[in-house]
């Protein structure tokens, strides 16, 4: 399988590739706002929703079917780490919105998971090439307590946008804000200027 690098895009936001205020780090810390969820490969479903052409559900079988791509990422977190070289592996965002058919008032995008969780960003971040539904990393199935089965990576953006135990995506045509975004997380989260917090 080949392997897309986008560990330069920090050249996008003129920034250092180590963002200002992060350490680097060879590790890969487990942060999560409660416990890692329970989920059954026989009756997860992911669901497409909202301003759509066509609403989409995916048992778990039919969404490794989907078209993936491997991405060597950097992974930045809020609290302060960046993890470099990360390989995902899984189904780019614009394949799931090309076979939804996306409403033209679509311009937000809200991400939801099987703990309760949810997280939005606009639907042109989520068109960038590096944003993926991962259930790989460094080819092995993705840790439970990484997100796995499923979750979001966006390396342009802190990890609090990327969805872990993702179930589901809705597209929607008006803002809404996410379980953090709620509790003064910043909205835009662009580590490049530190947007931590609103």
């Amino acid at each position: 399988m080949s392997l897309t690098d986008v560990t330069d895009l920090h050249e996008e936001f003129d920034g250092d590739r180590l963002p200002p205020g992060q350490r680097e780090t060879s590790k890969f810390p487990v942060l999560s706002k409660g416990g890692t969820p329970d989920w059954d490969p026989e009756t997860w479903e992911f669901t497409v929703s909202g301003a759509v052409d066509d609403e989409l559900a995916f048992s778990w079988e039919a969404f490794r079917d989907l078209p993936t791509e491997t991405q060597r990422q950097d992974f930045h977190c809020v609290t302060g780490w960046s993890k470099f070289d990360c390989e995902f592996t899984g189904v780019p965002f614009a394949t799931l919105a090309e076979r939804a058919g996306v409403d033209d008032e679509a311009v937000h995008v809200m991400f939801s998971a099987l703990d309760g969780y949810t997280t939005d960003l606009t639907l042109e971040e989520c068109m960038r090439e590096e944003v993926l539904f991962v259930y790989e990393y460094d080819g092995e199935p993705l840790a439970r307590e990484h997100g796995g089965p499923l979750r979001v990576v966006t390396p342009h953006k802190y990890a609090y946008k990327g969805a872990k135990w993702v179930d589901g995506v809705e597209f929607l045509t008006e803002p809404e804000r996410g379980y953090w975004e709620k509790r003064g997380y910043s909205d835009t989260a662009n580590p490049w200027r530190e947007q931590r917090y609103s």
